[in-house]
Formats: structure tokens, C-alpha cells, sequence
């Protein structure tokens, strides 16, 4: 999870400010306080509070007293909790308060070197030993997390360790060096790749497998994990070896390939066929029929390889199911999945409301902040500002709607994480849509192969019916009178079925600067089925700065000044005025009980 910066004060800000970029985080400042960040919130302790438990690491430059009072009701286990780290305003110390082991020592040393500060590391084995036992390098694996503090209280005594590492993995333990070591008779400490013997010593794996899977198409998910379990124990490899699931890019969208990536908690990556036909001279089972079908004639081997790199050795060759194959590839140095192959491409299709904070789900809040790119009309990227600072953006025109879409599916099937943004819901007159239409016939399998999920936002109708009330408390539509891509007498045939149906109707895009009758003729419509003083609610700009509500009658609603930015919301003949606090209301009753009367 991305890292938070937490300022009350306005120097406390510019220190948050200055340390934002280098450390990848946001900025969250005390709204009234601090006016230039990222996100603002009206109360510290609860804002705090939610962060941590989303499980962002926590940088708070104020009192680590208010830190400590925000997450105490939240700690969950020094082997659980996100990293809370408290800095002076003026930068002198960075204290790690939880989560020391878990990124919060390596935070306070990062932001005292960024301020010429001092980090207060109290952890008995980083001051001790040079070194957390419990917080091996990014992909490490304990094999017992027990057998950790034995471990360290036997370092801490004076007992020396004596230190195994498998021949085959070359210097990947050097992190290691500073424990004091004896060729003998020291506290066991093991690293490996393979399953450990039972005993007393702290065993390490390191990130130095590569699983390479294939198939055929639909294989099920069990399937493959039962193959991949066989596959490791053909040379007793541990699973916390695996640095990362391979395949080729064709499978790419094979649910069982993910099943087994999140079966062993590693990424998944993929390389086209050019890259697995490269590993040709070095497979054990080059097949012709796999050349013939995929473009290359390996699959699991050919991608253990690829992911693990030139040095590493195939360590166990292809072994078969009835529809998969595995394969395992050793690297005598740790791999970083991130850095070999590809993801496989997401896409994000956000809804965000009418743009404020708000009423921005935090499903979206969450897709905007998981995005490597954003993509959208340069308007609604601007009202999101806050949620995606400093994230590359592709801004569009307005109109150039698919050009926007295919630019987002293009970016996703490269292997990027990307958001497209939309106002309202966007799979309410959204992008939603668009994007599957060009999946579907596209024709491209790149495209196919994008996992695709879309985040629901308020659209236009759900915010312009909480503002004039409840009028959508019984039946209603919502009918478009944009003719751009359907036919004005369709338009016209749906307004009459809808009015003679009488259900309370949304009317979108009412009008723009070449489309000024349409709406006069809806409301036509719609009036020779329905009351002349039938309240309607014509709103515009709603949650958006020179927001307006009108509050009117179905009579005077022809000549209301309307454009693409306004939504009317016309009642049914059942729909009624109220007044609450003095303001007038419209609303629906849920049932069309007799003896109702208009007011």
C-alpha cells in the first residue's frame, strides 16, 4: 500500500510536501490547516485510524502521542500491523512506532537521511545485530516464524550463528553479513530453497524460483495447483522459494494461471512467444506441437527460464497432467518478479460521481490509487486531482470518447494498470459500455485477455433525486435526448412509451449549442399524458461548484435554461410536493395508495 503523510500544521505540510515524492506517498493535511495537499480530512484521529487499517504506512508529522491514540484500538500483531512512524515538524527525528520490522525502520531511516535528521530505532536487534531478523529483503520467506525469536534472544545472549546457505544460490544471503558467525556450534540459521529438515534453525528462502505453467485452454484450477504442488516436490523445493508464476502471454486471461499465483501469495508474469522461443537451446522437452500451436516449443520451461534469467538452471523439467504442465527454473541470485515479463493488464472503468470527494465511493478512491495510469476527459481528471497526484495522465477531449477508451485498452494490454475515468456511474450512459463494445469486436486478443472491472459511481439521476428529495421512490427510466447515437424517433417512440407507462423520468443530456428543440418536444410528449403541474426537478452541475436546482412544473419546465450539464428528473402522476426545513421537495410514493393530494 501506497505510504500516507499525515500534516495538521501548515509547516508540518511543507515538511510533508518536501518528503511526499522521494517517498512515494500522499499527502492527507487537517482541512482549515493545511491548505496545499493531496486529500483533506476534518478530524485526525478517525482519519489516521482508517488509513492504518487499510493498511497504508502511516507517517505522522505531528505528536506521536495523537499516533498512538488513532491506531491503538486498531493493533492487530507485530506481524500484522502497517508501519506508523512519527516525525518532528521540524524534521530532527523520525521515530518508528509500530511496524518496525514491516517497512516502519526503514521509513524512519529514509526520512532521516531526507532531512538530516536522526532515526530513533529502538528494535533490540537493528541496534544490536545490524539487522531484523523477522524483516528479511522484499521477497524473502521465513520458513517458521516461531524459530525466529529463539533466534534472535541466543544473537542477543552472545552465541554466534552458524550459517548454511545452498551451494547453488551464490551470494544472495549477503544481507546476513553482519551477524556475528562461527564455523560450528553457533544458533543454525539456513538459507535455502528447499523444504528444511525439521530442528532448531531459522531458515530463510529466498525469492529464486520461477514456476512456469501452461496448458490447455480451461484447465481447471485444481488441476494445476495439484501439478504445481508435484512439480516442487520432485526436488523437495520449498513454495516460499517462488519468486513468481510464469507463462506465456497467451494465457494471460487462463483463470487456473492466477489461481496458482494466488495460491502461493507470488505475482504472475508473462513473456510473448518471441521471448520463450529464445529459451529454445536451453529446454529439456522442446516440442513441436507446442511450436505449432503457440510460437514457441515450450511453454512451462521456456517461461521458468525467461523469468529466472540467463544463469539460472532448470532445476525441474516439465512434468504433465492430464490438461497442464509445469516447470521449475532456479536463479542463483533472488528475482524480482516486477522486473521480468509483464502483468497481465487491468483496467479500471471508475465512476466518480459528479467528481467531489464526497461522493466518490472508496472502491473507486482504492482503483485510482492501485493505477499505474490514468486516462479520461481533462475535466473530470481535473475534479480527481486530489486522488491521483503524480500519476502519469492521458487527458482527452471532449467528444473523443473512443479514442480515450482504445488509448486505455492499449495501455492495459502493454501490461499497465490504468483507470478510465468517467463522471456519474459509468456504466450509466459511461465508458463502461464503449470499452466492451471494442473488446467484443475489436477483433484484438490483447484487448481480450485485459481483466476488466467496473467501479460504480452516483450518477447524474441518483445525485439530481437526492437533492430535489425522493423522486424515484417508485418506477422509473432514464431516457437520453442525444440523437447522436440513436435515432431522434426512437428517442420519441421510448419518451411515449415511457410517459403512457407513467414512470418517473430522468431525462439526460437535454440539450447542446446545436440541440435546442428536442427538449421542448420531449416535454410535449410527456405533457399530453401527464398533469400540467406534475413537479419536475431541473438540475444542473450538481456537487460541482455553481451547483443549481430548480424546483418546477411540467408547464414551465419548456422554457428552462438547460444544457449538457443539467439533468431534469420529470414525476409521474403519482408524485408529490412537500417541503422540508422550509425548502421545497418532490417525492414518489412507494406505493399508489388512494387519497393522496398534490400540495
Amino acid at each position: 500500500m501506497k505510504p500516507v503523510l499525515i500534516a495538521l500544521t501548515a509547516s508540518g505540510g511543507a515538511l510533508a510536501r518536501r518528503l511526499a515524492v522521494p517517498l512515494g506517498a500522499t499527502v492527507y493535511g487537517l482541512r482549515g490547516r493545511v491548505a496545499e495537499a493531496d486529500r483533506h480530512f476534518d478530524e485526525a484521529i478517525s482519519a489516521i485510524r482508517a488509513l492504518h487499517e487499510a493498511g497504508h504506512p502511516v507517517i505522522g508529522v505531528c505528536a506521536a502521542g495523537i499516533l498512538i491514540r488513532a491506531v491503538a484500538p486498531a493493533i492487530a500483531g507485530k506481524h500484522r500491523d502497517a508501519a506508523v512512524v512519527a516525525v518532528a515538524e521540524d524534521g530532527s527525528v523520525a521515530v518508528p512506532l509500530i511496524g518496525g520490522h514491516h517497512g516502519a525502520n526503514d521509513l524512519a531511516r529514509r526520512i532521516a537521511a531526507l532531512t538530516g535528521g536522526a532515526a530513533a530505532i529502538t528494535t533490540a536487534g537493528d541496534i544490536a545485530l545490524g539487522i531484523a531478523l523477522d524483516a528479511p529483503p522484499p521477497g524473502w520467506r521465513i520458513a517458521d516464524d516461531d524459530a525466529v525469536k529463539p533466534a534472535a534472544a541466543a544473537l542477543l545472549a552472545g552465541t554466534k550463528a552458524t550459517l548454511t546457505v545452498d551451494a547453488d544460490l551464490g551470494e544472495v544471503a549477503r544481507w546476513l553479513a553482519p551477524l556475528p558467525k562461527a564455523d560450528a556450534g553457533g544458533h543454525p540459521i539456513a538459507v535455502t530453497a528447499r523444504v528444511p529438515a525439521a530442528g532448531g534453525a531459522l531458515v530463510y528462502h529466498p525469492p529464486v524460483l520461477a514456476l512456469g505453467a501452461g496448458g490447455e485452454r480451461g484447465v481447471d484450477a485444481d488441476e494445476m495447483i495439484a501439478l504445481a504442488e508435484r512439480t516442487l516436490a520432485a526436488e523437495g523445493l520449498s513454495p516460499r522459494a517462488i519468486a513468481c508464476v510464469a507463462s506465456i502471454d497467451l494465457k494471460a486471461d487462463e483463470p487456473a494461471i492466477h489461481a496458482l499465483g494466488a495460491h502461493f501469495g507470488v505475482p504472475v508474469r508473462f513473456f510473448d512467444a518471441a521471448a520463450l522461443a529464445a529459451e529454445a537451446p536451453r529446454l529439456a522437452n522442446p516440442s513441436d506441437v507446442v511450436l505449432r500451436a503457440t510460437g514457441c516449443p515450450g511453454v512451462a520451461e521456456g517461461a521458468a527460464l525467461a523469468a529466472a534469467g540467463g544463469q539460472a538452471t532448470l532445476i525441474v523439467p516439465k512434468l504433465k497432467s492430464a490438461r497442464g504442465t509445469c516447470a521449475v527454473a532456479l536463479s542463483p541470485t533472488t528475482i524480482d518478479p516486477l522486473a521480468v515479463g509483464r502483468a497481465c493488464g487491468t483496467l479500471a472503468i471508475v465512476g466518480i460521481g459528479p467528481g467531489a470527494s464526497a461522493w466518490r465511493t472508496p472502491e473507486v478512491t482504492e482503483a485510482l490509487a492501485q493505477a499505474d495510469e490514468i486516462v479520461g476527459y481533462t475535466l473530470y481528471l481535473d475534479l480527481v486531482a486530489d486522488a491521483i497526484a503524480g500519476k502519469p495522465r492521458h487527458d482527452g477531449t471532449l467528444g473523443a470518447e473512443e479514442e480515450r477508451v482504445r488509448l486505455a485498452l492499449d495501455r492495459a494490454a502493454a501490461g499497465r494498470n490504468v483507470a478510465l475515468v468517467s463522471s456519474g456511474d459509468a456504466g450509466i450512459y459511461g465508458l463502461a459500455t464503449l470499452a466492451f463494445e471494442l473488446i467484443d469486436r475489436g477483433g484484438r486478443d490483447d484487448w481480450r485477455r485485459i481483466a476488466v472491472r467496473v467501479c460504480p459511481g452516483i450518477s447524474a439521476l441518483q445525485a439530481a433525486a437526492s437533492r430535489a428529495g425522493a423522486p424515484l421512490g417508485h418506477d422509473f427510466c432514464a431516457i437520453s435526448l442525444s440523437d447522436l447515437l440513436t435515432p431522434w424517433p426512437t428517442i420519441e417512440r421510448r419518451l411515449a412509451a415511457a410517459a403512457a407507462a407513467d414512470f418517473v423520468i430522468a431525462l439526460y443530456n437535454p440539450a447542446s449549442q446545436r440541440r435546442i428543440t428536442q427538449f421542448r418536444r420531449a416535454i410535449a410528449i410527456i405533457g399530453a399524458t401527464r398533469p400540467a403541474d406534475t413537479p419536475v426537478a431541473i438540475a444542473r452541475n450538481l456537487g460541482r461548484p455553481g451547483e443549481t436546482l430548480a424546483m418546477t412544473t411540467l408547464a414551465a419546465a419548456a422554457d428552462a435554461e438547460i444544457d449538457m450539464l443539467t439533468i431534469v428528473v420529470i414525476g409521474s402522476s403519482q408524485t408529490r410536493r412537500a417541503r422540508a426545513g422550509g425548502t421545497p421537495r418532490m417525492y414518489t410514493p412507494r406505493g399508489y395508495a388512494a387519497g393522496h393530494a398534490r400540495e
